[in-house]
């Protein structure tokens, strides 16, 4: 008969760490796809908030230097958002966005595909679609690489929003 005691280590409780990079990654994409930048471009700023780390890096195949830090982030992400949100709450394009996530098996970084489509108030639909790379440190983006840049369609220009703006009008009233 045996009397051997069995107990478990902390080490036991601890998240598995490819897990715990892929839970957040899905959480992370999920908040991205589900945020409505008709509605709000504040709602992504709060994203980047919860998932980066504060000294976060930042690249792309487009750009030559990296950016560095949560601020500077935040900063290129608020660039990006607001011409987006203008033209969704008042130029009245229809926006969607899709993510596809891409097998990997290191512990510590995910893969995705993201697709962003523009339709305009004319009907013209211009498609911008990319991948990511991001390092992951417990449950914040310590590294993010924007890479594959692809567009279908033209850019949706001026004559594509619905701008009711009110004529100006061409005399003013006789006040006599």
């Amino acid at each position: 008969m045996s009397d051997q005691r069995g107990f478990v280590s902390a080490d036991h409780f601890r998240p598995d760490p490819y897990m715990q990079s892929r839970t957040a990654e899905r959480t992370l994409n999920a908040a991205i796809v589900h945020a409505d930048i008709s509605r709000s471009y504040e709602e992504y700023l709060e994203i980047v908030d919860a998932f980066y780390a504060d000294d976060v890096e930042g690249s792309s195949d487009t750009t030559e230097e990296p950016i560095r830090g949560k601020a500077s982030v935040r900063s290129l992400v608020f660039g990006f958002l607001v011409p987006l949100h203008a033209m969704a709450e008042v130029g009245g394009v229809s926006m969607s966005v899709r993510q596809r996530s891409i097998p990997g098996d290191v512990v510590d970084e995910t893969h995705s595909a993201w697709t962003l489509e523009l339709v305009g108030a004319t009907g013209k639909v211009c498609t911008v679609s990319w991948r990511t790379f991001r390092k992951w440190n417990d449950s914040r983006v310590v590294l993010e690489h924007h890479y594959d840049h692809q567009q279908s369609g033209e850019p949706l220009s001026y004559g594509d929003l619905r701008l009711n703006v009110p004529e100006p009008p061409t005399a003013f009233p006789n006040s006599s």
